[in-house]
């Protein structure tokens, strides 16, 4: 469970904090006492959580930049003075890198650099996590989970710039944070498939399935047999903050790569999750369709194994995909009122720790 205590004061600089993930963890934090200085390109997706909850009031600044930009990013976190920072801007969609692998490359590859270069000319840093994903594994379709120590690759851009990241962030932690002049504690973290509440963006499983259901229209998948390690954003997110309170507080034991997902019977095919996500919505929507044409190539099965973080953290997934799945259809249905969506967030939150 995340310690409430350990969070209240403390100076935290976080990339990537108008987006999904990084909108809910910047409320979350908010709620705990932190102070939160976020640096990130304005939100791509109309509406955004960001705007809605209006998360910049919620944190200590806002600063609106390009992670490319080494000289802003520099600036910002030097003037912050963070003890904590958490890395999560990228562009984070597997078809949108298909279309710009250039930007795919820069943004989640000499953006990692820049943060890292960052936090080398910031010495007030103690910990650094990366947020990169699952999908950083060489994926050979295999039927078990994928461990910490499997090797990386990535058949798509976006896969791969994320392999890349995490290469970035070993020869970081190597040359520079773990020596006798600079002592950080840097990790990463690789999430399954993250939905939740609040999530816009084009191309995604769940956003789409829900604004075909708002419109009543019939539900388009692509890719009906995959099969995905299906999660709740609030499930990675309690692991991110109990991985950095280990690393703030003991160091460089905890200067890894961790796993986060939901337990293997979570791990359901697409057909499945918008089953029931139509059977959960209402009795008259229209259903789901498979969608006809040529589309990209996405890996058919990915699985997480997670043992170590359960062990070494005590972290658990506490929500099942069916209570995801609620949870979602609340949120969705919920009325647009900034006051409302906000509220309902940090009830989500709470609801979680007390799981």
């Amino acid at each position: 469970m995340v310690n409430k205590g350990f969070w209240k004061g403390k100076k935290v600089f976080l990339t990537g904090h108008t987006g999904f993930k990084g909108s809910w963890i910047s409320i979350w934090l908010s709620s705990l006492g932190a102070e939160i200085t976020g640096f990130s390109l304005w939100p791509v997706t109309k509406p955004s959580l960001f705007e809605i909850c209006q998360v910049e009031n919620l944190i200590y600044k806002s600063v609106i930049g390009d992670i490319r930009d080494y000289h802003a990013l520099s600036e910002a976190m030097q003037i912050s003075e963070p003890e904590i920072v958490i890395h999560m801007a990228a562009q984070p969609l597997v078809r949108e890198s298909y279309k710009s692998p250039v930007d795919t490359y820069m943004t989640n590859v000499m953006g990692t650099v820049n943060v890292f270069e960052a936090v080398r000319q910031c010495q007030s840093v103690k910990c650094v996590l990366n947020v990169t994903t699952d999908k950083c594994y060489d994926n050979k379709e295999w039927v078990w989970g994928y461990r910490e120590t499997e090797p990386l690759g990535g058949y798509d851009p976006y896969s791969s710039s994320k392999a890349c990241s995490e290469l970035v962030t070993s020869a970081y932690r190597d040359s520079f944070f773990n020596n006798e002049n600079r002592k950080v504690a840097v990790a990463s973290a690789r999430a399954g498939n993250v939905i939740g509440g609040g999530d816009w963006a084009a191309d995604r499983l769940v956003p789409d399935s829900i604004r075909a259901l708002l419109t009543d229209e019939i539900v388009q998948i692509r890719n009906p047999h995959s099969i995905r390690p299906w999660q709740h954003v609030l499930e990675p997110l309690s692991g991110y903050l109990m991985l950095l309170e280990k690393l703030f507080e003991e160091g460089s034991d905890y200067a890894e790569a961790w796993n986060f997902g939901p337990e293997e019977t979570d791990a359901k095919s697409v057909e499945c999750i918008v089953q029931m996500l139509c059977t959960k919505w209402s009795d008259s929507n229209k259903g789901y369709e498979i969608s006809v044409g040529d589309h990209p190539h996405e890996a058919t099965y990915l699985k997480l194994d997670c043992s170590k973080s359960k062990k070494h953290l005590g972290w658990q997934p506490k929500w099942c995909l069916e209570k995801t799945i609620d949870q979602i259809i609340t949120f969705s249905k919920a009325s647009p009122d900034k006051e409302t969506l906000l509220d309902l967030c940090l009830s989500q939150i709470e609801e979680h720790q007390v799981t």
